[in-house]
């Protein structure tokens, strides 16, 4: 799926929201990096991150010539800051086929300036376009500024796992389970 949208941010800088496309496989894998490393809210840590430069424009190429899956990249500056996508719950079962999850992540950096919440529309548009009825996250509850952000968007949350993600430390991280309908 293709996808191209400028916004401005509240700093007044423009950001350019676009699928990613095979020649970003090193912006993906850097910010992927980055970002992982930034937060313990996300479900890997850095250090796990198994794909090559190589593995990432492919799976950007794949995400392009999919017309139900994107994974959309912020730009700012010419710089990748942040990405997120759609990707079908298991486009093969017809039972499951109207339901999609959606992902993001933002270089901290540039956290507070608008990026989550464009890139969140944009998935959301993205999902719509691609004919999906439902959209579906899990979230950590300690975050409650995405939480809130979530909502802000229409998701409600319907679910949680107290044992969602289990630390290094050995702690457990509660997962807030959170859907929009679409339709």
């Amino acid at each position: 799926m293709e996808y191209r949208e400028t916004t401005t941010l509240k700093d007044g800088r423009a950001c350019l929201l676009r699928n990613g496309t095979e020649t970003d496989g090193k912006a993906l894998h850097d910010i992927f990096v980055l970002t992982h490393g930034q937060t313990n809210f996300l479900l890997t840590y850095a250090d796990e991150c198994t794909l090559t430069e190589e593995d990432e424009a492919r799976y950007l190429r794949e995400k392009t010539e999919n017309p139900r899956e994107i994974e959309i990249l912020a730009f700012v500056d010419g710089v990748v800051v942040g990405s997120a996508g759609i990707e079908a719950i298991d486009a093969a079962k017809e039972k499951v086929r109207h339901r999609a999850e959606f992902g993001i992540s933002v270089d901290l950096a540039y956290g507070r300036l608008g990026i989550g919440r464009a890139l969140t529309r944009a998935c959301i548009a993205c999902a719509r376009k691609a004919g999906y009825r439902q959209l579906e996250l899990d979230v950590v509850a300690e975050n409650v500024a995405a939480i809130a952000l979530y909502q802000s968007e229409g998701f409600v949350e319907w679910g949680r796992n107290p044992r969602g993600f289990l630390t290094r430390k050995g702690c457990w991280q509660e997962l807030v389970l959170m859907r929009l309908e679409l339709d």
